[in-house]
């Protein structure tokens, strides 16, 4: 029975910087004993914080603290803030039916409260999911198709009337058969996009 198997809520609320313009979204953090840090992606070996480095930086090990093995987060807040990059997950309560941070074996008991979210976040006008399952949340959501790996749906989210570019992109876990090469690739699309959006907006 899945009443059985612990109810885990979110240990963090959402990353919303004032000038937020794009939020990523995955599903929900692994356990604990997995993290390097207490924020989003915090497992060694996950890549969305390479990703990030190489595209902003160049350098895949920007955001990593090698003296302690872990990310660097006071340097991943500054590039967040710097850039208008909101964090946050498509879960706010979940059950792990093998115990593990599988998607797979994830029942999501709450989604994340996306209208609140889009409240806190005037400028938001982008959201981009971090795999499968994150992608199939939000679609929910907001009663839209789930997009092709690397691609988008633009939507007018009804409950604001606000108009929205949801974009999905692979998932960074190690488990995601993807060298960090195509990964990066494909989600510099997102900020090459958001390059055009503000040089239009900025006419």
């Amino acid at each position: 029975m899945t009443q059985q198997i612990p109810l885990e809520t979110h240990p963090w609320p959402p990353f919303v910087p004032d000038n937020a313009r794009v939020m990523f979204l995955g599903t929900f953090p692994p356990k604990s004993n997995r993290w390097s840090m207490d924020f989003f992606y915090p497992n060694p070996i996950n890549d969305f914080w390479r990703v990030m480095g190489t595209i902003f930086f160049g350098d895949p090990q920007a955001l990593w603290y090698a003296p302690q093995k872990r990310f660097n987060l006071p340097a991943i807040k500054q590039l967040l803030c710097r850039e208008g990059i909101a964090m946050g997950d498509t879960a706010s309560a979940v059950r792990r039916l093998r115990g593990n941070a599988s998607d797979k074996f994830l029942e999501i008991v709450d989604p994340i409260d996306l209208t609140s979210l889009l409240r806190s976040a005037p400028a938001l006008h982008t959201i981009v999911t971090t795999g499968e399952k994150a992608a199939g949340v939000l679609a929910s959501l907001t009663n839209t198709e789930v997009p092709r790996t690397g691609e988008y749906v633009d939507t007018l989210y009804a409950p604001l009337d606000r108009p929205l570019r949801l974009w999905r992109m692979p998932s960074t876990s190690r488990a995601y058969p993807k060298p960090l090469a195509e990964k990066v690739n494909l989600y510099a699309k997102v900020f090459e996009d958001l390059e055009k959006f503000n040089n239009f907006a900025d006419k």
